[in-house]
Order: C-alpha cells, then sequence, then structure tokens
C-alpha cells in the first residue's frame, strides 16, 4: 500500500482530504505545517507528497526546496494542493520541480488521477516476483500494466477453485487461457494407445501451466487433471499474447517467469535419461517437498502409480526404492502421503 504525507494548515481541508486519499487505498501521514511534514518524510520517506503552499512555519515552496536538496527525498513526487490560481503561482511551482499544480477547490477525482498517474509513472518491473507469495501475480499484472501501458490487462483476479480428479482440459483442444496454480496441485498426463498414462509435469502453488501449445499455437498434447483440491488463475489468450508482445521489457520479464519452469523440465528430462532410480526418485520427492512448502510437516499426496509415472518407473520399483529411503531414515511414510525428514542427506546422497 502507497503512503500518501498530506501537509496542509487547514485543519478541515486536511482532515477532508485524508479520508478520501484513504478511502482510495492509500495510507496517510498528515502535517499540520511545512517543518512538521519535513520532519515525517525525513523520517519515513513517503511515496508521494500532497503540499499545500501558504503555511505557517514553512510554506510549501520551502518544503520542495528542502525536499530537492535531500538526495533521500528528491526523487518522491510532489503535488501542490493550493488556492493560489494566478499563473505565475503556478509557474513558479513547477519551475521548482513540483509534478503537478491542482488549485483548491478541487475534484475528488483530480486529485486522485493526478496521484494515481504519478505513481504510475515511478512503477517499474521488479528484478524478480516471487509467485509462491499470495499477491506475487497479481503484483507482476499491476507492475506490467503501468509499464507496458497494457489497457484491458486484468491486474486483480479471482482465483477459480477446482475439485480433485477435475479435468483443467484435455488432450486435441485448441489453448484458449494461460492457468496459474494459486493452491492445490495439478498434474498434465498423455496416453499412450494402449491407454498407458504418463505423467509430463505435476504443477504446484506459483507455476504455470499450458504455455507451450499457446506459443506453439498448437492443439493441446497432453490433459490436465486436478491432483489436490487447487485454486487456478486464468489469464486469457489474449492477455498472455499482450504480456508477450506488447512491450520488450515486460514480455522479457514474463518469459523469465515461464523459463524457469521450462529449465526445470529441461533438468527433469535429462535426469530421467541419465539419473540412476535413486537419484530419479530422490529429486522428484525434493521437488514435490518443496512445492508442498518445504516444511518437515508437508506431505507428498501423489498415489503411488502417479509418483512411478512422473518418475518414470514401475511401481513396483518406486516402492522398493521408497522403502530403501524409508529404512535410511530419509523419508516417512504414512496413510496420507510421503514426508520427506531430511532433505539435505536426500539431496547430497550420490547413486
Amino acid at each position: 500500500m502507497k503512503t500518501i504525507l498530506l501537509i496542509e494548515d487547514s485543519d478541515i481541508i486536511r482532515e477532508n482530504t485524508a479520508e478520501i486519499l484513504e478511502l482510495a487505498g492509500y495510507t496517510v501521514l498528515t502535517a499540520e505545517n511545512g517543518k512538521v511534514g519535513v520532519a515525517k518524510a525525513l523520517e519515513t520517506r513517503p511515496d508521494l507528497v500532497v503540499c499545500d503552499i501558504m503555511m505557517p512555519v514553512l510554506d510549501g515552496y520551502g518544503v520542495l526546496h528542502i525536499f530537492g536538496q535531500n538526495p533521500r527525498l528528491a526523487s518522491v513526487p510532489f503535488i501542490f494542493l493550493t488556492a493560489k490560481t494566478e499563473r505565475a503561482d503556478q509557474r513558479k511551482g513547477m519551475e521548482l520541480g513540483a509534478d503537478d499544480y491542482i488549485t483548491k477547490p478541487f475534484e475528488e477525482t483530480e486529485l486522485l488521477n493526478a496521484i494515481a498517474s504519478r505513481l504510475n509513472r515511478l512503477r517499474k518491473l521488479q528484478p524478480a516476483y516471487d509467485l509462491q507469495q499470495p499477491e506475487g501475480l497479481n503484483e507482476f499484472l499491476r507492475d506490467a500494466s503501468a509499464v507496458g501501458h497494457l489497457e484491458g490487462l486484468t491486474t486483480n483476479r479471482k482465483p477459480h477453485q477446482l475439485r480433485k480428479k477435475q479435468e483443467v482440459y484435455t488432450e486435441g483442444e485448441e489453448p484458449t487461457r494461460l492457468y496459474f496454480v494459486q493452491a492445490g496441485r495439478v498434474k498434465t498426463v498423455r496416453r499412450t494407445s494402449g491407454g498407458k498414462e504418463l505423467i509430463t509435469g505435476v504443477y504446484g502453488p506459483g507455476e504455470f501451466f499450458g504455455y507451450l501449445p499457446l506459443l506453439q499455437q498448437l492443439p493441446y498434447a497432453d490433459s490436465a487433471v486436478v491432483l489436490e483440491e487447487a485454486a487456478l488463475i486464468y489469464i486469457p489468450k489474449e492477455e498472455f499474447t499482450q504480456l508477450l508482445h506488447r512491450h520488450p521489457t515486460v514480455g522479457q520479464q514474463f518469459i523469465r517467469l515461464l523459463a524457469g519452469r521450462v529449465d526445470e523440465r529441461e533438468q527433469q528430462l535429462l535426469g530421467m535419461a541419465y539419473n540412476s532410480l535413486r537419484r530419479r526418485v530422490a529429486d522428484t520427492l525434493l521437488r514435490l517437498h518443496e512445492q508442498a512448502t518445504g516444511t518437515a510437516e508437508a506431505s507428498i499426496m501423489l498415489l503411488r502409480d502417479d509418483l512411478a509415472a512422473v518418475i518414470g518407473t514401475a511401481p513396483e520399483s518406486l516402492i522398493r526404492t521408497l522403502t530403501e529411503f524409508k529404512q535410511a531414515g530419509l523419508i516417512e511414510q504414512t496413510a496420507t502421503g510421503i514426508r520427506v525428514l531430511q532433505p539435505d542427506k536426500l539431496r547430497r546422497a550420490h547413486w
């Protein structure tokens, strides 16, 4: 939540304006004169300042001058909100470095639009986004929308609740959206002509799936089924295309978010081709353990057949390996799933 410092000597205007800003979702700090306002700015560094000009102790011009001289405050957006309506006053304020100049009386929407505009101009894409955090995806979408001017991009999406074993899409369908797992787990499967099921991926919180058919503009080559009751966020194909192609910086960041998963899949395929069975089982357990929040209490709740399909082995071979791991104290098998007890030891083991 952005913080706005409101410097205004009129009690009525200060209280009313602060209430409007708080209703708009901002955190508001207030000051009754310029000196108090500068002290609060030095203490908290607000995201934006709304400041009157004519005030006791220190006027708005003085406040803006101090901001300009202080490296920590110089880049904070600054909006004058004043009864001084002469053109010369406005010119002076802008020449001193104000970002906007609004005269009293003012419309609420005029002030809110000016604030939103200044804050959006400052918004930049972050070097990385933690998509496993509840607001991680929405945070990226809001930044992408502001930086890339992606009009129509929904930046605050509601998850869709799906029950266990529900199909998300089926092989041969035309892709219409990108999927993001907010909670739960989804598997993608491909069935052989003999009816055997091969799991091609397991996706947990913070991961996208269904993007390759969108990129290739081809029907789905596999099906997606909910493994554990899941909350999925949908990004329609049109918005997926906007994110990739409308703005170079946004597109590069979006690809990086997807590429982490692509790189992981490449490593999995290499592992399936060249690693021993114990190593493959260990790597798969570690990956699923991390998806299940990475705590010792987290359980991997996959059927043995599903887990064997993910690893690319027969269920009997998987069961023998799990028994070895259990006897070595690396894992615990319970009625509800598998718990990884010693992830570091499991990771360092050489088989």
